[in-house]
């Protein structure tokens, strides 16, 4: 199936309205999607650095306030 959207001629607004509507159909099936293996190595070495006292949580509000200061 080929499917073509006039992108050149939409607006952001329009084009997000288009990824929510994706994403709401792709939401509903979510047992049938399945993790690619590098997300359960990403959980893995996560898990090791909180057990090892390297890693840790933080709250959202400063790990928000760390992305947005990494962001260019």
């Amino acid at each position: 199936m080929s499917i073509s959207l006039p992108l050149a001629q939409m607006t952001v607004e329009e084009k997000l309205q288009v990824m929510g509507a994706i994403w709401d159909d792709i939401s509903q099936h979510a047992e049938e999607l399945k993790p690619p293996a590098w997300h359960g190595n990403v959980l893995e070495a996560v898990e090791s650095a909180i057990e090892s006292g390297e890693g840790g949580f933080d709250d959202w509000e400063n790990a928000k306030q760390r992305i947005r200061n990494d962001l260019p």
